[in-house]
């Protein structure tokens, strides 16, 4: 029996019952039959339908009349064959409405097309969430899903900056004698020397060595990286700077012409990136940060740029102990294609040849865990420095200061002080007008190769304070103390008629040296994110004059340069995320030649964003 049979059935039953219980008997008996009915007997056998049986027990119970019962049964049977005709019919429509479907799939859908005739809701609901997720993405890339908001590529650009403004007070004790500034006449005009009495009361350029200075000054600097593809970067940066000094970003206030004058920009960094393994290997084009790991500033100045090219690579080789290493190639100076003539070669004019400068390094280095609380990190580097060594020129005929000859681009492009000086001009006095004065140029007395060794320990278990010891070693293989002594311009020790000399003048002993070292503790937070974040350090370094270039290192120390030695002290405490104060007190003495000495006192305030 059917669904809508029984359904039926069971209403016409619940009709039954209600007219059974609500009707009076006489009322009962007064029901006729309209038409011929069936017979329902008392003693009807049972019957496989439920709602016949059930209406024979209300007759036999005396509750139906056999004629109301026999009623029933026929309304009961009518509406069941209503309700199995209007199945009937649905079916049959639905089968044809399917093969209508199922023959334009076919003639649309191509051979071997596998088709679904049934999809689950939870099903459906996925791919509606997958649809709305993929249209949604598109929206955000080409900018129409959210008008006024910025397009796609720009989400792949960080712009970054900091600025930083200073007090510091440069205090000279009594008895300094002043340095020469080789680097105003190298970039400038060449030197008229006094051969006779040595030493010219107006020349050369000293530096101040004996006045106390307060300056205030400030350094602004504003980056841009962007992620281009496939690991690709891609980055500029711009600072503030007094010159084109690769160590200094510093802007003096009321320098650069003062009266409020508006103060340089300079291009800071340019530089391509390519990295692939998760950052493991790095290759780097252009003008980009230190890519040694350098953990002090014994060597390399901490933000000095490299042009060049540089590959960096890392390996986490076992658990904890990752080795790395650094190599690359970087123009220190490139001649002028239009190299000009060398006007006073007693043979003739002749060009000048090429002094292309190139500093080559390479480095190896391994990082460690020691346990969980503990980090160390060891490295050796070695650089070599091509044509950056003084050489003295042919013979050369100076009449005034705009003639050149043969060395003169081996004179340093920037310099600051302390390393040993040569004359690189070779003008025989026959030639002079003035027997006693000439014109000069001063190179670098000597060769530099030096091998440097760094390391640091970091102890965190005080967390989230750090015990960090940082150090470096530094020994200059390219050095030779006889032939730098055989050309020494400075850095020497003059002996006099108390040590036996008796003639003028009396002779010069080099004194300067190729080795330098610098270990600095710090103790505190190791970075400072939070408002009273702090850390203190001090440390002591000594650096002889021809160690390293004295164009690369730190520009604070002492004032900038080499053949320096002393102590520093200093801490920082954060005001806020991003703000925080910085202040250090560096006392510096010369380790050979004349004396000099300087204390400095610097105060910062920092921000970045």
């Amino acid at each position: 029996m059917g669904r809508a049979e029984s359904m039926g059935q069971e209403l016409a039953l619940a009709a039954a019952i209600v007219l059974a219980l609500a009707a009076p008997a006489a009322a009962q008996d007064d029901i006729g039959p309209a038409t011929k009915r069936p017979t329902v007997s008392r003693n009807a056998p049972p019957s496989s339908n439920a709602t016949v049986n059930l209406i024979n027990l209300l007759v036999k119970q005396g509750v139906l009349s056999e004629e109301q019962a026999a009623a029933l049964v026929k309304q009961a049977d009518d509406e069941a064959y209503v309700a199995r005709q209007a199945v009937s019919n649905a079916t049959a429509k639905a089968e044809d409405a399917t093969k209508s479907a199922s023959t334009a799939a076919n003639a649309v859908s191509p051979p071997g097309t596998k088709r679904v005739t049934y999809v689950p809701e939870i099903v459906k609901q996925q791919l509606r969430e997958d649809l709305k997720k993929e249209v949604m993405e598109k929206a955000q890339r080409e900018g129409w899903a959210s008008p006024g908001q910025y397009p796609e590529w720009t989400h792949r650009l960080r712009f970054y900056g900091d600025v930083r403004t200073r007090y510091e007070g440069d205090f000279f004790p009594k008895g300094n004698v002043p340095q020469v500034n080789f680097n105003a006449i190298n970039t400038g005009s060449p030197f008229l020397e006094d051969n006779i009495n040595a030493v010219n009361p107006y020349f050369p350029p000293t530096y101040n060595t004996t006045q106390d200075r307060n300056r205030f000054r400030f350094r602004a600097r504003l980056g841009l990286d962007a992620d281009l593809f496939n690991g690709f970067t891609a980055g500029l940066r711009i600072a503030t700077g007094e010159n084109s000094s690769p160590v200094s970003t510093n802007q003096t206030f009321g320098a650069s012409g003062g009266n409020f004058s508006k103060y340089a920009l300079w291009l800071d960094r340019a530089f391509l990136n390519y990295q692939a393994f998760q950052d493991d290997f790095v290759l780097s084009f252009g003008r980009f940060d230190n890519p040694f790991w350098s953990p002090t500033d014994l060597v390399w100045y901490k933000d000095i740029g490299f042009d060049g090219f540089a590959a960096q690579a890392k390996y986490e080789l076992f658990d904890r102990f990752t080795p790395f290493a650094v190599a690359g190639a970087f123009p220190v100076f490139n001649t002028d294609l239009n190299a000009g003539l060398n006007t006073s070669n007693l043979n003739g004019p002749v060009k000048l040849p090429s002094r292309d400068k190139w500093l080559f390094g390479g480095q190896i280095g391994l990082g460690a865990r020691l346990d969980p609380d503990s980090e160390m990190k060891v490295a050796v580097a070695y650089y070599d420095f091509t044509n950056v060594q003084g050489q003295l020129s042919s013979p050369c005929q100076v009449l005034a200061a705009s003639d050149t000859c043969d060395t003169d681009l081996l004179r340093p492009p920037f310099a600051q002080k302390g390393n040993t000086y040569m004359a690189l001009r070779n003008i025989p006095a026959v030639f002079l007008p003035n027997p006693t004065l000439n014109y000069q140029f001063y190179g670098l007395a000597s060769a530099f190769r030096p091998l440097v060794v760094s390391g640091q320990v970091d102890f965190a278990q005080f967390n989230p304070y750090h015990i960090i010891l940082d150090g470096e070693y530094v020994r200059n293989t390219g050095w030779n103390r006889t032939d730098v002594a055989a050309k020494v311009l400075v850095n020497f020790l003059q002996t006099g008629p108390t040590v036996g000399c008796t003639s003028t003048p009396c002779p010069q002993i080099y004194t300067g040296g190729n080795q330098g070292w610098m270990g600095r503790l710090t103790v505190g937070n190791r970075e400072l994110k939070a408002l009273w974040d702090w850390n203190a350090f001090a440390g002591y370094k000594w650096l002889e004059s021809d160690a390293v270039i004295d164009a690369f290192t730190d520009s604070d120390f002492g004032l900038g340069g080499t053949n320096l030695k002393g102590y520093f002290v200093g801490g920082n405490v954060a005001l806020g995320p991003n703000v925080w104060l910085t202040g250090r007190w560096m006392s510096a003495n010369q380790v050979a030649g004349a004396p000099y000495a300087v204390d400095i006192f610097q105060l910062d305030l920092n921000a970045r964003f």
